[in-house]
């Protein structure tokens, strides 16, 4: 899959702010497409000792969530870490892995923030507007905002907001267990966000693109270290 470049990843503290806030007035907020058929799941792990970012894409078809294509990628972030600015450290080997995709998704799922973000431009967001095609963030923690308890049982949803704004949906995929952050991050609103997330839950807390995907990162990490240290 081929991916335009936006910019260069080669930046410093000041030029990202500007980039970013550049970026955010570029992120649409509007309905995912009806005919979604190819999602795909990212995910990033880093060693600290490598210095290296790991990144895994697991592309599912829906409706049964058939697994259709795995890619990996590692890269060396060129900044370092900033709290807010982890897009520019993570996406290199992000875009590294869907320029090896042979198929092209209808959506990404990245196990992160999208528009709940302080500067409204998480990972999601960011890497959105690099591929051109609608991602969704779904993380497992909250970055910003505020928000009441959901009810207890699947399905349930409350909005997280950030000074009386909408950023984000806090959704509990799985009943009674704790939720997930739901935020679109570009070419997608906070509804059809929630309903993507929730068709691809099944039996676990996190939807099977991005789980599938942690799993991948993991073994492509432990492989690498031992490769390295065989």
């Amino acid at each position: 899959m081929q991916v335009r470049k936006l910019h260069s990843w080669d930046v410093n503290y000041k030029e990202a702010r500007r980039l970013q806030e550049e970026l955010a007035a570029r992120v649409e907020l509007r309905p995912l497409p009806d005919s979604i058929r190819l999602v795909a799941g990212a995910d990033l792990a880093f060693s600290r000792g490598l210095g290296r970012f790991f990144a895994a894409i697991v592309v599912l078809a829906l409706p049964d969530l058939e697994r259709v294509e795995v890619v990996t990628a590692d890269a060396e972030p060129t900044v370092p870490y900033i709290p807010g600015l982890l897009s520019f450290r993570e996406g290199p080997a992000v875009i590294e892995a869907v320029g090896r995709l042979r198929c092209r998704p209808d959506v990404f799922i990245f196990d992160g923030q999208g528009y709940a973000h302080p500067r409204r431009c998480g990972l999601a967001s960011h890497m959105g507007l690099w591929l051109g095609l609608p991602t969704v963030g779904c993380a497992k923690s909250r970055l910003i905002g505020e928000y009441e308890e959901p009810g207890r049982a699947r399905g349930e949803s409350v909005p997280l907001t950030d000074a009386g704004e909408q950023i984000g949906t806090v959704l509990r995929t799985r009943t009674g267990v704790k939720p997930l952050y739901v935020s679109p991050g570009h070419l997608a609103d906070f509804a059809t966000s929630v309903q993507l997330v929730l068709r691809c839950c099944t039996r676990y807390r996190l939807p099977e693109p991005t789980r599938l995907a942690h799993i991948e990162v993991g073994r492509v990490k432990r492989d690498y270290i031992a490769g390295r240290t065989g």
